[in-house]
């Protein structure tokens, strides 16, 4: 038998606890709604996705898809921000790809892009993985996270109140080398190009020290550290930076898995950081996916199946749930992004 074929049922009797509608309306402040992590729905009718919105009591959603492309970004404020205002929020994003041809003129420019973008409709920033991985400056020389030749973006972003949602490294494992000691082998042979093992890329540490000092750096900027403050496996870190920099908050996306194999230790940080976390879920807008979100934010069930495939995809584990009060769930569900990204 292949290790693919291994799906073992369990056999503990646990309550499982069904949960259609969240006790308190949400705002999902990450997700996608274009190809490849969308489903495609810029390609859609757009009361579609509003009715599955309300059936999954979801009464805004940010689109992170402009952060990949001023065509993008473009197109999904004619067919999201322009047919339903009220429902979506669309980031945008940098185009580090003119670096090379910008030279010393880059950083600069790209503020200004974001100024054009967001007097587009643009109400956020996206910075995502390949900052700190890929993106190379004119001397094809990596740029490390907290380079501080990009600062006119971080302040231009200040001044424009636009928050910037980033996702550097993360997760952990990714950087390990791919052998049987790693939890994500799995995973990783099935998308050999999200392994960054170092060498040849930087050590993970110093890309997450890095995130911290370009933070700590710009504490007029609005930070939000994507997928549990892009270290869910290490919540004391994440804690501690939350701690030391007011200006940095964190949404819970696509760490589900993580979050409710440390239930104790996730519990206690969910409550003691509630006013700085917010509710994602990075599934695209999927019905099964946010009713396991909110089992998950709601429930003290056991052991169960923290993904909607057969398979947990990001590591053969379950997880538990949260129970968490619900002045929590209503700061973590809509409050915080409300006050966070500006919706008051």
């Amino acid at each position: 038998m292949k290790l693919k074929d291994f799906k073992p049922q369990p056999k503990l009797v646990t309550k499982s606890t069904r949960v259609d509608k969240p006790k308190f309306p949400v705002i999902d402040a990450h997700n996608h709604l274009g190809e490849p992590f969308g489903g495609g729905w810029d390609q859609k009718p757009l009361n579609e996705l509003l009715d599955l919105l309300d059936e999954a009591g979801v009464t805004h959603y940010v689109d992170l898809d402009g952060g990949w492309g001023e065509d993008l970004l473009y197109a999904h404020l004619k067919h999201f921000k322009e047919g339903a205002p009220e429902r979506f929020q669309i980031f945008g994003g940098v185009d580090w790809s003119k670096w090379e041809s910008l030279g010393d003129g880059f950083p600069d420019w790209a503020a200004g892009r974001l100024k054009i973008q967001k007097e587009a409709g643009a109400q956020g920033l996206k910075i995502w993985k390949p900052f700190g991985l890929h993106v190379k400056d004119h001397h094809g020389q990596v740029v490390k996270v907290d380079d501080a030749r990009l600062s006119p973006i971080w302040e231009a972003a200040s001044e424009l109140g636009l928050p910037v949602l980033i996702h550097v490294a993360d997760p952990v494992a990714f950087f390990d080398p791919i052998d049987g000691t790693n939890e994500r082998w799995e995973e990783l042979g099935k998308h050999s190009d999200w392994a960054f093992t170092s060498p040849p890329f930087p050590p993970f540490m110093e890309i997450l020290n890095g995130l911290k000092n370009l933070v700590t750096r710009h504490p007029a900027t609005v930070f939000i550290g994507a997928h549990v403050g892009c270290y869910s496996e290490n919540l004391g870190w994440v804690g501690q930076m939350l701690d030391e920099c007011p200006n940095y908050f964190i949404d819970i996306s696509a760490r589900l898995g993580e979050l409710g194999r440390q239930p104790y230790s996730a519990r206690k940080f969910l409550i003691q950081y509630q006013d700085r976390i917010l509710f994602g879920s990075d599934m695209g807008p999927n019905l099964d996916a946010y009713r396991l979100y909110y089992r998950f934010l709601e429930s003290d069930d056991e052991y169960f199946n923290y993904n909607t495939t057969d398979v947990p995809a990001q590591g053969r584990w379950y997880v538990c749930g949260m129970y968490l009060p619900d002045d929590v769930l209503r700061k973590i569900y809509s409050e915080n992004a409300r006050h966070i990204l500006r919706m008051e």
